[in-house]
């Protein structure tokens, strides 16, 4: 295998681990807050379906955990198998978010045991409830310092270059780099609300397939009430993302725009093909993308003209843009729509067709949160450290990633099907008004 070969299968590799692990990891920070504000809404409403649905939320999130540790340690390993020249050279400079990654996620995986462990065991439900504080904010913190590594790779800074090497490497500063405030909040922040619309396709779910018992309709009012509020933050944040790209990676935005030519009053191009290196069928934003970029609608926009060709990323990027932005405002739409109907008693809301709509957003969401971690990843070609290093030559000249392309492709295929099977199974054989049912009798009260 020559060197094309094997940096054309360690990026695919490390692109197909990314992709995996980005689905279970994105609901392991997310699931925590969904879990804390369903039992906090129990404890001050008295209300046991909040209760039971943290509780319910609780055991999903275990075998997403569990699927996510293996997905998260392949690309500890990958790291260093496939990317051994970047790991030669940037890891004294990245290794203190890792260790703080890994720190983060055992301090949220040891309250999670004890907070599983006590269930019905405190009398105060007040005192459980604080067991999930340090469940939530270790996972949040897992997703910032992993992402910390990420802007890093953006925003190369606290070091020295010397002769190839870095040195008088400084980790605070490497890690508070420019790229880390957006990058941080936007992962974060999405996560919060891609998990939001997963619940809410859940119970949609589950009332069209005939359960229409109140625990579940209490459930896609919450999700759907917090995912609003979360997607509305998203796009806030995703705002201040493209004017960090405006100022320090222009050459991404120029890409994801579709802006060949640097020059003010500079429009937004949304969706659109190219034929013959020129956009058309586009939507036209006047003054679009100055106002994006600077706040300003007559504000200059660095175009790819002031790049080279082959420091410009591939334009593809721009479709990816498009499916972020569009879901995302879909999501919005959407979310809005139910809670509005639901205040002012629509009966469009509740029809199956509307919780269609909801059970799609579930996969939707999803997707968004893909083509932004790709639109991120991609967006940096050529680079595999921003000005530095190149990803071609960061990978390894090994002849077998071939070979653990298809070992690890076979992993993730036995993980994903194996957690949709054991989920499935957990829920189906102890519905909810089973356990409604025995936790009333329990208590001597009356089923609801």
């Amino acid at each position: 295998m020559g060197n094309e070969d094997a940096v054309f299968y360690s990026r695919v590799l490390t692109e197909l681990t990314l992709s995996f692990h980005i689905i279970y990891a994105t609901i392991g920070v997310g699931v925590p807050l969904m879990i804390m504000i369903a039992q906090w809404v129990g404890i001050k409403k008295d209300d046991e379906h909040y209760i039971l649905l943290a509780r319910r939320w609780a055991r999903g999130f275990v075998i997403t955990v569990a699927v996510g540790v293996v997905t998260g340690t392949a690309i500890g390993l990958q790291l260093s198998l496939l990317w051994p020249n970047f790991m030669e050279l940037a890891g004294n400079v990245i290794a203190l978010p890792l260790f703080m990654e890994t720190f983060a996620f055992f301090f949220e995986a040891i309250f999670l045991g004890i907070y599983l462990y006590t269930w019905d065991r405190f009398e105060n439900q007040k005192k459980h409830l604080l067991l999930l504080v340090p469940v939530a904010i270790g996972a949040s913190f897992s997703a910032v310092f992993i992402t910390i590594v990420n802007a890093f790779m953006n925003a190369p800074r606290g070091f020295d270059l010397v002769n190839g090497e870095l040195v008088n490497i400084n980790p605070i500063i490497a890690m508070f780099n420019p790229a880390m405030p957006t990058k941080v909040a936007h992962v974060v922040i999405t996560a919060y609300m891609t998990s939001a619309f997963i619940l809410a396709a859940i119970a949609a779910f589950r009332l069209l397939k005939g359960s229409n018992h109140i625990y579940h309709k209490k459930a896609l009012h919450l999700t759907m009430k917090l995912g609003l509020v979360f997607a509305i933050a998203s796009a806030i944040i995703g705002d201040f993302s493209g004017k960090y790209l405006a100022e320090y990676q222009p050459e991404k935005l120029a890409a994801a725009e579709w802006h060949f030519e640097t020059k003010e009053g500079a429009e937004l191009l949304l969706l659109g093909v190219l034929k013959d290196g020129e956009p058309k069928y586009a939507i036209k934003v006047p003054f679009g993308l100055s106002i994006l970029a600077h706040n300003n609608p007559k504000a200059e926009v660095i175009g790819l003209d002031q790049f080279p060709v082959d420091e410009q990323p591939p334009l593809y990027i721009h479709y990816l843009f498009n499916i972020m932005v569009f879901i995302g405002m879909w999501m919005v739409l959407l979310a809005a729509w139910y809670l509005i109907g639901m205040r002012r008693g629509w009966k469009n809301v509740r029809t199956n067709w509307f919780r269609w709509l909801i059970v799609l957003g579930g996969p939707l969401v999803v997707l968004a949160i893909e083509s932004g971690w790709w639109l991120a990843e991609v967006g940096r070609q050529p680079w595999i450290l921003r000005h530095i290093m190149r990803v071609d030559e960061a990978a390894t000249t090994s002849g077998q990633v071939d070979l653990m392309l298809m070992l690890f492709a076979l992993l993730y295929l036995i993980l994903g099907i194996g957690s949709v099977v054991v989920l499935r199974r957990m829920f189906k054989r102890n519905p909810v008004e089973r356990e409604l049912e025995e936790r009333h009798m329990e208590k001597g009260g009356d089923v609801q």
